[in-house]
Protein backbone atom coordinates (compact mmCIF):
# COMPACT_ATOMS: atom_id res chain seq x y z
CA UNK A 1 0.00 0.00 0.00
CA UNK A 2 1.30 3.44 -0.96
CA UNK A 3 1.17 5.32 2.34
CA UNK A 4 1.97 8.76 0.86
CA UNK A 5 -0.70 8.47 -1.83
CA UNK A 6 -2.16 11.92 -2.58
CA UNK A 7 0.30 13.69 -0.30
CA UNK A 8 2.47 16.65 -1.35
CA UNK A 9 5.82 16.42 0.42
CA UNK A 10 8.18 19.41 0.41
CA UNK A 11 11.94 18.81 0.29
CA UNK A 12 13.68 21.76 1.96
CA UNK A 13 17.20 20.62 1.08
CA UNK A 14 19.29 21.45 -1.97
CA UNK A 15 21.33 18.22 -2.05
CA UNK A 16 20.21 14.77 -3.24
CA UNK A 17 16.80 16.15 -4.16
CA UNK A 18 16.42 13.68 -7.05
CA UNK A 19 17.04 10.70 -4.77
CA UNK A 20 14.60 12.03 -2.17
CA UNK A 21 12.00 12.78 -4.83
CA UNK A 22 12.25 9.19 -6.10
CA UNK A 23 11.79 7.83 -2.57
CA UNK A 24 8.66 9.95 -2.09
CA UNK A 25 7.26 8.91 -5.49
CA UNK A 26 7.86 5.22 -4.70
CA UNK A 27 5.66 5.69 -1.63
CA UNK A 28 2.94 7.28 -3.78
CA UNK A 29 3.60 10.90 -2.82
CA UNK A 30 4.28 14.01 -4.88
CA UNK A 31 7.66 15.64 -4.13
CA UNK A 32 7.91 19.43 -4.15
CA UNK A 33 11.43 20.90 -4.03
CA UNK A 34 11.73 24.17 -2.07
CA UNK A 35 15.47 24.59 -1.30
CA UNK A 36 15.90 26.64 1.88
CA UNK A 37 19.64 26.20 2.32
CA UNK A 38 20.96 28.84 -0.07
CA UNK A 39 24.58 28.69 -1.09
CA UNK A 40 27.57 27.90 1.11
CA UNK A 41 31.02 29.41 0.74
CA UNK A 42 34.40 29.39 2.46
CA UNK A 43 35.33 32.79 3.90
CA UNK A 44 39.12 32.35 3.77
CA UNK A 45 40.07 35.81 5.08
CA UNK A 46 37.84 35.46 8.14
CA UNK A 47 39.11 31.93 8.82
CA UNK A 48 42.73 33.10 8.64
CA UNK A 49 42.05 35.86 11.16
CA UNK A 50 40.31 33.42 13.52
CA UNK A 51 43.09 30.82 13.26
CA UNK A 52 45.82 33.39 13.87
CA UNK A 53 44.01 34.41 17.05
CA UNK A 54 43.95 30.76 18.20
CA UNK A 55 47.67 30.16 17.73
CA UNK A 56 48.87 33.50 19.13
CA UNK A 57 46.64 33.74 22.20
CA UNK A 58 45.91 31.63 25.25
CA UNK A 59 42.87 29.43 24.66
CA UNK A 60 41.29 27.73 27.67
CA UNK A 61 38.60 25.77 25.85
CA UNK A 62 37.93 24.47 22.33
CA UNK A 63 34.31 23.51 21.66
CA UNK A 64 33.81 21.49 18.47
CA UNK A 65 30.30 21.10 17.05
CA UNK A 66 30.78 19.28 13.71
CA UNK A 67 33.35 16.86 12.35
CA UNK A 68 33.33 18.27 8.80
CA UNK A 69 33.69 21.85 10.08
CA UNK A 70 36.55 20.87 12.37
CA UNK A 71 38.31 19.10 9.49
CA UNK A 72 37.85 22.16 7.27
CA UNK A 73 39.34 24.31 10.01
CA UNK A 74 42.42 22.08 10.29
CA UNK A 75 42.88 22.00 6.49
CA UNK A 76 42.74 25.80 6.44
CA UNK A 77 45.34 25.89 9.22
CA UNK A 78 47.54 23.50 7.24
CA UNK A 79 47.53 25.86 4.23
CA UNK A 80 48.76 28.61 6.55
CA UNK A 81 51.39 26.27 8.05
CA UNK A 82 49.64 26.54 11.41
CA UNK A 83 48.18 23.04 11.82
CA UNK A 84 50.81 21.58 14.16
CA UNK A 85 50.68 24.67 16.40
CA UNK A 86 46.88 24.58 16.41
CA UNK A 87 46.73 20.88 17.32
CA UNK A 88 49.14 21.49 20.20
CA UNK A 89 46.96 24.37 21.40
CA UNK A 90 43.99 21.99 21.36
CA UNK A 91 45.91 19.38 23.36
CA UNK A 92 46.87 22.00 25.95
CA UNK A 93 43.27 23.21 26.37
CA UNK A 94 40.02 21.73 27.66
CA UNK A 95 38.03 20.23 24.78
CA UNK A 96 34.28 19.69 24.40
CA UNK A 97 32.64 17.94 21.43
CA UNK A 98 29.19 17.38 19.93
CA UNK A 99 28.47 14.41 17.67
CA UNK A 100 30.19 11.09 17.02
CA UNK A 101 31.86 12.34 13.83
CA UNK A 102 33.50 15.14 15.80
CA UNK A 103 34.64 12.74 18.50
CA UNK A 104 36.10 10.38 15.88
CA UNK A 105 37.95 13.31 14.27
CA UNK A 106 39.47 14.28 17.62
CA UNK A 107 40.44 10.67 18.28
CA UNK A 108 42.58 10.67 15.11
CA UNK A 109 44.49 13.61 16.59
CA UNK A 110 44.90 11.75 19.89
CA UNK A 111 42.68 14.27 21.67
CA UNK A 112 40.09 13.09 24.18
CA UNK A 113 37.36 15.62 24.97
CA UNK A 114 36.53 16.07 28.64
CA UNK A 115 32.92 17.02 27.80
CA UNK A 116 30.73 15.17 25.28
CA UNK A 117 27.08 15.87 24.43
CA UNK A 118 24.48 13.55 25.88
CA UNK A 119 22.27 13.11 22.81
CA UNK A 120 23.96 14.53 19.70
CA UNK A 121 22.41 18.00 20.05
CA UNK A 122 23.68 21.45 20.98
CA UNK A 123 21.30 21.51 23.94
CA UNK A 124 22.73 18.17 25.03
CA UNK A 125 26.22 19.67 24.88
CA UNK A 126 25.14 22.76 26.83
CA UNK A 127 23.66 20.53 29.52
CA UNK A 128 26.95 18.69 29.90
CA UNK A 129 28.88 21.97 30.05
CA UNK A 130 26.80 23.37 32.90
CA UNK A 131 29.14 22.04 35.58
CA UNK A 132 32.24 23.63 33.98
CA UNK A 133 33.75 26.97 34.96
CA UNK A 134 34.05 29.59 32.19
CA UNK A 135 34.67 32.72 34.24
CA UNK A 136 37.46 34.76 32.56
CA UNK A 137 38.10 31.86 30.16
CA UNK A 138 38.76 32.20 26.42
CA UNK A 139 36.58 29.71 24.55
CA UNK A 140 36.98 28.97 20.84
CA UNK A 141 33.77 27.55 19.36
CA UNK A 142 34.00 25.77 16.00
CA UNK A 143 30.79 26.09 13.99
CA UNK A 144 29.70 24.96 10.54
CA UNK A 145 27.74 27.21 8.23
CA UNK A 146 25.54 28.87 10.80
CA UNK A 147 25.75 30.50 14.24
CA UNK A 148 24.59 28.76 17.41
CA UNK A 149 23.20 31.63 19.52
CA UNK A 150 22.05 29.42 22.41
CA UNK A 151 25.54 27.97 22.88
CA UNK A 152 27.27 31.35 22.56
CA UNK A 153 24.84 32.99 24.97
CA UNK A 154 25.31 30.15 27.48
CA UNK A 155 29.10 30.60 27.45
CA UNK A 156 29.04 34.40 27.60
CA UNK A 157 26.54 34.43 30.49
CA UNK A 158 29.05 32.35 32.43
CA UNK A 159 31.82 34.86 31.91
CA UNK A 160 33.60 33.40 28.86
CA UNK A 161 35.24 35.39 26.08
CA UNK A 162 33.98 33.56 23.00
CA UNK A 163 35.80 33.37 19.65
CA UNK A 164 33.73 31.77 16.87
CA UNK A 165 35.45 29.72 14.18
CA UNK A 166 33.05 29.67 11.25
CA UNK A 167 34.83 28.40 8.11
CA UNK A 168 31.69 27.92 6.02
CA UNK A 169 29.00 30.55 5.77
CA UNK A 170 25.56 30.40 4.17
CA UNK A 171 23.90 32.84 1.83
CA UNK A 172 20.15 33.14 2.37
CA UNK A 173 17.89 31.27 -0.09
CA UNK A 174 15.79 33.07 -2.68
CA UNK A 175 13.03 35.12 -1.07
CA UNK A 176 10.60 33.86 -3.73
CA UNK A 177 11.14 30.28 -2.51
CA UNK A 178 10.49 31.32 1.10
CA UNK A 179 7.39 33.27 0.07
CA UNK A 180 6.00 30.34 -1.93
CA UNK A 181 6.57 27.83 0.86
CA UNK A 182 4.95 30.08 3.45
CA UNK A 183 1.88 30.47 1.23
CA UNK A 184 1.70 26.70 0.80
CA UNK A 185 1.93 26.24 4.57
CA UNK A 186 -0.69 28.84 5.41
CA UNK A 187 -3.16 27.63 2.74
CA UNK A 188 -2.64 23.97 3.59
CA UNK A 189 -1.75 23.04 0.01
CA UNK A 190 1.13 20.80 1.18
CA UNK A 191 1.12 17.94 3.64
CA UNK A 192 4.66 17.75 5.05
CA UNK A 193 8.04 19.52 4.96
CA UNK A 194 11.25 17.48 5.15
CA UNK A 195 14.14 19.45 6.69
CA UNK A 196 17.65 18.05 6.20
CA UNK A 197 19.68 20.67 8.12
CA UNK A 198 19.03 23.08 10.99
CA UNK A 199 19.96 26.08 8.83
CA UNK A 200 16.88 25.45 6.64
CA UNK A 201 14.71 25.76 9.74
CA UNK A 202 16.40 29.01 10.78
CA UNK A 203 16.01 30.64 7.36
CA UNK A 204 12.32 29.73 7.19
CA UNK A 205 11.48 31.09 10.63
CA UNK A 206 13.65 34.20 10.27
CA UNK A 207 11.64 34.99 7.13
CA UNK A 208 8.31 34.40 8.89
CA UNK A 209 9.37 36.79 11.67
CA UNK A 210 10.27 39.52 9.16
CA UNK A 211 6.94 39.05 7.38
CA UNK A 212 4.90 38.93 10.58
CA UNK A 213 3.43 35.51 9.77
CA UNK A 214 5.28 33.30 12.25
CA UNK A 215 2.13 32.47 14.27
CA UNK A 216 0.27 31.41 11.13
CA UNK A 217 3.14 29.17 10.03
CA UNK A 218 3.43 27.62 13.50
CA UNK A 219 -0.31 27.00 13.44
CA UNK A 220 0.04 25.23 10.08
CA UNK A 221 2.66 22.88 11.51
CA UNK A 222 0.58 22.22 14.64
CA UNK A 223 -2.53 21.32 12.65
CA UNK A 224 -2.33 20.29 8.99
CA UNK A 225 1.35 20.08 7.99
CA UNK A 226 3.83 17.56 9.35
CA UNK A 227 7.36 18.75 10.20
CA UNK A 228 9.95 16.07 9.42
CA UNK A 229 13.62 16.25 10.48
CA UNK A 230 16.49 14.11 9.19
CA UNK A 231 18.08 13.88 12.65
CA UNK A 232 18.26 15.15 16.22
CA UNK A 233 20.03 18.45 15.49
CA UNK A 234 17.46 19.46 12.86
CA UNK A 235 14.63 18.32 15.14
CA UNK A 236 16.13 20.42 17.93
CA UNK A 237 16.04 23.52 15.69
CA UNK A 238 12.36 22.90 14.92
CA UNK A 239 11.49 22.49 18.60
CA UNK A 240 13.37 25.70 19.42
CA UNK A 241 10.98 27.43 17.02
CA UNK A 242 7.99 26.18 19.00
CA UNK A 243 7.12 23.07 16.97
CA UNK A 244 6.29 20.27 19.40
CA UNK A 245 5.14 17.75 16.80
CA UNK A 246 8.28 16.71 14.89
CA UNK A 247 8.84 13.41 13.08
CA UNK A 248 12.46 12.23 13.31
CA UNK A 249 13.99 8.80 12.51
CA UNK A 250 16.33 6.90 14.83
CA UNK A 251 18.89 6.65 12.01
CA UNK A 252 20.00 10.00 10.57
CA UNK A 253 19.46 9.22 6.89
CA UNK A 254 17.22 10.77 4.26
CA UNK A 255 15.71 7.41 3.36
CA UNK A 256 14.95 6.68 7.00
CA UNK A 257 13.28 10.10 7.28
CA UNK A 258 10.84 9.28 4.45
CA UNK A 259 10.08 5.84 5.90
CA UNK A 260 9.41 7.45 9.31
CA UNK A 261 6.95 9.82 7.62
CA UNK A 262 5.22 6.84 5.98
CA UNK A 263 4.98 5.14 9.39
CA UNK A 264 3.43 8.27 10.89
CA UNK A 265 0.75 8.39 8.19
CA UNK A 266 0.01 4.68 8.66
CA UNK A 267 -0.79 5.13 12.36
Amino acid sequence: MEKLNGKKIVIAGSRKTEEMSLLIEKQGGTPVVRPLQGFIYLDESAVEKELLFCVHNKVDWFVFTTGVGADTMLNAADKLDLSSTLVQKMKDANVAARGYKTINWLKKLDIKPIVIDEDGTIQGLIHRLESSNFEDQTVVVQLHGEPQPALIQFLEERGATVVQLLPYRHIEPESSVLETLCQELITGSIDAVCFTTAVQVRYLFEYTRRQGIIDRVRQAFSSDVKAVAVGKVTAEALKEEGLNRVIVPETERMGAMIIELVKDYSK
